[in-house]
């Protein structure tokens, strides 16, 4: 009888082995399609998978995300709360994600926000719960909420590119020198795709903004709050002294000297300003960008890597003579994201 029960457990062991083998191959396969942007094939596929394998955490995991990119998002929450519930003591950061983010598309804030604090509760170390915190909050009637989340966001991943465009959207309007380390960052992370563009574009507008040539004369027009700033007593993230040497560096920008110079050159000359007032300012200030951004573009010109910076920020720009520098420079390249790349950010 013995002999025969032994007999039974491996016969049923071998066969869920196999199960879960067919049914984490089928899941690989669905991963590809939802790649491809097939999410209707990968959710096929992950449903084969849990025919054979009803609880594959892999394949609700994976299924739960293509029905909520896909528009899915009451499927996607039943989803989730199936693989919360069989797989309690699980990896499952990925899947609040999901789900927070399928309660966020169905405009229920409050219950989108408690799913991401049940996540970041269990999984506190996990960067993309505090983003799509941060995107929920933005999206809702308190927006500033959500800077505090990015940061969070930033401190646990510094290559996330999505978080420095999120800081650099919203920070355009009040603080322009974060916003401007935050879109310089992300093009080094992120230098040739759609979001490029777009953020060169922004980047270059708030380095000149507030200053236009009309006729023979050059106006700068300064924000109030940024003078008031810098005679006043310091707050956190107060970078009002560097936003205005900026401001009077651009000015020189329609001097003479300066006319023939190309838009990249033209980009150093006002980012070497930015980067020895930062140098020059930094004692006595505080705060998340002072502490954790600063110093990374304050060592990127003591090291002279300007130059490499600003052909990378340009390189979506379409302008023939970057794309010659780039191809001519590759060493120059590979030095600046060698140094990048092992550079020490602030845990």
């Amino acid at each position: 009888m013995r002999v025969k029960t032994l007999l039974l457990f491996f016969f049923f062991s071998a066969a869920y082995a196999q199960n879960k083998t067919e049914a984490d191959k089928l899941v690989d396969e669905g991963v590809v399609l939802h790649d491809k942007g097939d999410y209707a094939g990968a959710i096929n596929n992950y449903n084969k998978a849990l025919e054979i394998d009803k609880d594959n955490l892999l394949a609700l995991i994976e299924k739960a995300m293509s029905l909520n990119t896909s528009g899915n998002y009451d499927e996607s929450i039943k989803v989730a709360k199936q693989a919360i519930s069989s797989h309690p003591k699980e990896d499952l950061s990925t899947l609040y994600v999901s789900y927070a983010n399928s309660l966020d598309h169905l405009h229920k804030l409050d219950e989108a926000l408690k799913i991401y604090d049940e996540g970041i509760q269990k999984f506190p170390d996990y960067y993309q719960l505090y983003f799509n915190k941060g995107i929920c909050y933005a999206n809702s009637t308190t927006p500033n909420e959500a800077i505090a989340y990015f940061q969070k966001a930033l401190l646990l991943n510094p290559n996330h590119p999505g978080s420095l465009n999120a800081i650099g959207f919203m920070e355009s309007g009040s603080n322009r020198i974060p916003a401007i380390l935050a879109f310089s960052r992300f093009l080094i992370l992120e230098p040739q795709t759609a979001r490029a563009k777009k953020n060169l574009e922004s980047l270059q507008n708030l380095l000149m903004q507030g200053v236009k040539k009309s006729g023979e004369g050059i106006t700068i027009n300064i924000n109030s709050d940024v003078i008031a700033d810098s005679k006043g007593k310091k707050k956190e993230n107060d970078f009002s002294q560097a936003d205005l040497i900026l401001s009077m560096a651009a000015g020189l920008e329609f001097d003479e000297k300066n006319v023939n110079k190309t838009d990249v050159e033209k980009f150093i000359g006002k980012f070497e300003t930015i980067c020895a007032s930062l140098d020059e300012t930094k004692k006595g200030n505080s705060g998340f960008y002072w502490e954790n951004l600063t110093p990374y573009f304050i060592e990127m010109k003591k090291k002279k890597l300007l130059e490499p910076f600003a052909y990378i920020a340009f390189a979506n720009s379409g302008n023939e003579e970057v794309s010659k520098w780039l191809k001519k420079n590759q060493q120059e390249l590979e030095k600046f994201y060698t140094w990048s790349t092992d550079y020490n950010w602030k845990k």
